[in-house]
C-alpha cells in the first residue's frame, strides 16, 4: 500500500468521526500512532489507498466495520495471564480483601476490557478456591465488560480449545470446566457469578462499589489525557479501600494522588481515601472547598447518605446513561445495581410509572428543575402517589454534568386530603339533613315512585325479551326441521348412490372375459374380475395405472394404435385378435374389441376395452 502523507491526518479524523456518528464507536481517546497504524493494515488487506476511499468502502459494505472493530480491538488474553502476578493476586491481596469483609457480605469485583472471557473465569476460579464454590455462588458477582460485542458473545459461551487452556493445571481442568466434545466449558453454576455486558470505558458510566476492579493490558491503548479520565472512573468505581490490577505494561506514576501502590512490579493499587476524585466529580456540582482535615471519609459518606435516602432517587449522565440508584428507588421500582450504567431508556423506570425521559429530556435543556405531580405507581396490591422532582446537575462554570430524578411518596397527603375532603361532606350533609328533613322525606317517596316505575318498566322489556326468545325459538325449531328434511334427503340420495355403485359392479362382475375402462390420458379406471383372472393382476394394482406401462401378456405395440384411434373418433369401434401370453405364461390368443367412451354431453372421455381368450380350434 502506497505511504499516506501527513496532510491525510485530516482524513483520518474523518475516519474516527464517522466511526462514532454511524456505529457509537469513539476511538478519539486512542494513541493515534498504533490507532492509525491498524486502520492502515485494514485498508490495506482491502485494497483502498486512501481515507476517504475507506469511508465510502464502511458505507457500502456493513461487515467492513467487523473486520476494521477486529482489527482494531485487539483481544489477546489468557488463563492467569503473568502468572506471577496471579499468584500475588491468590496469596496477598485476596486474603487481605476477604478479611476486611464479613463472612456473608457480598463481594463485587469488575473485569474491564475482558475479552474472551478467559480474565473473569481466572477472577472466578480464584476466589472459588479462595472462599468455596458455594459461598462464591451466594457472595460473588464478577462484571465482565468490554466495547467488542463479537469477544463478548464468545466471551458468554465459556467453551475453550484444547489451546485455550493450556496453561490451567489438571486439577482447575477437572474442578472448573466439563468436557463437551472437543471444547472446554466453563461450570454452569459458577457460570451464573460472571455477568457480560458492554460498557466503553471512555463514555459509558463506571460500574459502583467495586472491590477489586481488573484492567490488564488495556490503559495502554489509550492517550494520556483518555487515561486520566478513565482512571479517575475506576476510583469512581472502587469501594474505599477497594484494589486496581493493572497490567505489566501500565503503570499509575502520574496518578499517585488517587491511587497507592501495593506493589509496584506486579501493578497492584489500593485507591486512596484522601484524593480528590470522588462522587461530586461524575454526577452532581463540587462541594466548596473545604479544610484538609475535613476530607476524610466524605465519598464514603456521600455514597453512604445517598444510598441510604428515605426516598427513592435516581441520577442520570448529561448522555442519559444512569450513573447512580440508591436503595429505595431498588425496592420501589425493582431496579439493581446490574442496571447502574445502562441507558436510562433501557430501564422500565423510564416510562412507567411516568414518561420519564420526555421530563429528563427537559429539565436537561431548559436547565430549570421540574415537578410532575400526581403520579400512580401500584407495588405489591397497593397504590402509591409520587410527586417527582426532576433536577438538572450543573457543575460552577454552568456545565451540565447529568439530571436527579426524586421520587417523593405523598400518599399520606392525598389520603389526609381525600379524608379531609370526605369528612367535609359528612357534615355538609349532617347540616343539610338537619334543616330539611322533610326534603329528604319527600325525595325518598319519589325515589321509591320511580324505583316502582322502573321495575315496572323493567318488568315490560323481560317481558318483551321473552317473547322474542320464543319466536327466536320456533325459528330455530323450523330451521332444525328443515335441517332434518335435507339430512333425509342426503341420506335417500347416498342409498340410491350405493344401489347404483352395487349394480355397476354387478355389471363389471357379469360381463363375461376381461372389461377395461381407460380416460383420455389411458389411465385405467375400471378393471373387472374376468381382466383379474386373464391377466393376474388384482383390480387395486390396475387402476390408476397407465395401461401400457402395465406388466401384462399384451403386445404393446399392436395395442396402442387401436386404443389411440378409440380415443380419438367417438363412432370407432375395432376388434382384432392378438397373440398374447395369459396369467399362467402360457401363448394365447386374445380377442380384442375397442372402441370410444361416450360422455352424455357428446364427447369422448376414454375407451371400452372388452378382451377374452379364443379357444383352440
Amino acid at each position: 500500500m502506497t505511504e499516506l502523507s501527513p496532510e491525510s491526518d485530516g482524513e483520518f479524523e474523518s475516519v474516527l468521526a464517522y466511526l462514532k456518528e454511524s456505529r457509537g464507536f469513539d476511538f478519539t481517546g486512542y494513541k493515534r500512532s498504533s490507532l492509525m497504524r491498524r486502520v492502515r493494515r485494514r485498508m490495506a488487506q482491502t485494497g483502498v489507498a486512501s481515507y476517504g476511499e475507506y469511508i465510502d468502502q464502511l458505507q457500502v459494505n456493513a461487515e467492513e466495520f467487523a473486520a476494521l472493530f477486529n482489527t482494531i480491538l485487539i483481544n489477546v488474553t489468557g488463563f492467569f495471564r503473568d502468572s506471577d502476578a496471579w499468584d500475588h493476586l491468590r496469596e496477598d491481596v485476596l486474603p487481605a480483601i476477604l478479611a476486611e469483609r464479613g463472612p456473608e457480605e457480598p463481594i463485587r469485583v469488575w473485569s474491564a476490557g475482558c475479552a474472551g472471557g478467559q480474565e473473569a473465569y481466572s477472577l472466578a476460579m480464584l476466589f472459588a478456591d479462595a472462599i468455596g464454590p458455594e459461598a462464591f455462588r451466594q457472595r460473588v458477582k464478577i462484571y465482565a465488560t468490554d466495547v467488542d460485542e463479537e469477544a463478548l458473545a464468545q466471551a458468554r459461551q465459556a467453551a475453550y480449545t484444547p489451546a485455550d487452556v493450556e496453561g490451567l493445571s489438571e486439577r482447575q481442568l477437572e474442578q472448573y470446566f466439563e468436557l463437551q466434545g472437543s471444547r472446554y466449558c466453563f461450570r454452569k453454576d459458577l457460570r451464573r457469578s460472571v455477568i457480560f455486558g458492554r460498557n466503553d470505558l471512555v463514555q459509558d458510566a463506571p460500574i459502583s462499589r467495586i472491590d477489586l476492579l481488573v484492567c490488564r493490558n488495556t490503559l495502554m491503548y489509550f492517550n494520556a489525557e483518555t487515561q486520566t479520565k478513565i482512571l479517575e472512573r475506576f476510583h469512581f468505581a472502587l469501594t474505599p479501600r477497594g484494589v486496581l490490577f493493572l497490567g505489566k505494561a501500565e503503570m499509575l506514576l502520574s496518578h499517585t494522588r488517587i491511587f497507592e501502590p501495593l506493589d509496584l512490579k506486579r501493578r497492584v493499587f489500593r485507591k486512596a481515601l484522601h484524593s480528590p476524585v470522588g462522587y461530586h466529580h461524575f454526577v452532581s456540582p463540587p462541594l466548596p472547598q473545604r479544610r484538609a482535615h475535613d476530607d476524610s471519609g466524605w465519598q464514603e459518606l456521600r455514597e453512604s447518605a445517598f444510598s441510604a435516602s428515605p426516598v427513592p432517587q435516581i441520577v442520570v449522565t448529561e448522555g442519559e446513561v444512569t450513573a447512580l440508584i440508591n436503595q429505595q428507588a431498588e425496592a420501589a421500582f425493582g431496579l439493581s445495581e446490574r442496571d447502574v450504567g445502562r441507558p436510562l431508556r433501557d430501564l422500565d423506570v423510564s416510562y412507567r410509572p411516568v414518561a420519564l425521559r420526555v421530563h429528563v429530556e427537559q429539565a436537561r435543556l431548559e436547565r430549570r428543575s421540574l415537578r410532575i405531580k400526581d403520579v400512580e405507581w401500584r407495588r405489591g396490591g397497593e397504590t402509591v402517589w409520587y410527586e417527582v422532582h426532576v433536577n438538572p446537575l450543573l457543575s460552577d462554570d454552568k456545565r451540565m454534568l447529568g439530571v436527579s430524578v426524586v421520587f417523593h411518596d405523598v400518599s399520606w397527603a392525598r389520603q389526609l386530603r381525600a379524608d379531609l375532603e370526605h369528612a367535609n361532606r359528612q357534615l355538609e350533609s349532617a347540616y343539610e339533613e338537619l334543616q330539611s328533613t322533610n326534603e329528604e322525606l319527600e325525595t325518598t317517596n319519589e325515589e321509591l315512585q320511580s324505583t316502582v316505575e322502573e321495575l315496572e318498566t323493567t318488568n315490560e322489556e323481560l317481558q318483551s325479551t321473552n317473547e322474542e326468545l320464543e319466536t327466536m325459538n320456533e325459528e330455530l325449531q323450523s330451521t332444525n326441521d328443515e335441517l332434518q328434511t335435507i339430512n333425509d334427503a342426503m341420506r335417500e340420495r347416498s342409498l340410491e348412490l350405493d344401489e347404483v355403485n352395487e349394480f355397476l359392479e354387478s355389471v363389471l362382475t357379469s360381463i363375461p372375459g376381461g372389461l377395461v375402462v381407460i380416460d383420455r390420458e389411458m389411465r385405467i379406471k375400471a378393471w373387472n374380475r374376468g381382466a383379474e383372472d386373464l391377466w393376474g393382476v388384482r383390480r387395486d394394482e390396475a387402476e390408476g395405472t397407465h395401461l401400457l406401462n402395465l406388466d401384462i401378456g399384451l403386445p404393446v405395440t399392436d395395442l396402442r394404435p387401436v386404443v389411440r384411434e378409440a380415443l380419438a373418433d367417438l363412432d370407432y369401434r375395432a376388434q382384432i385378435v392378438l397373440d398374447a401370453v395369459n396369467r399362467r405364461g402360457r401363448a394365447t390368443k386374445i380377442r380384442l374389441q375397442c372402441g370410444a367412451l361416450h360422455a352424455p354431453n357428446g364427447t369422448s372421455q376414454g375407451a371400452l376395452l372388452v378382451m377374452e381368450e379364443v379357444p383352440d380350434a
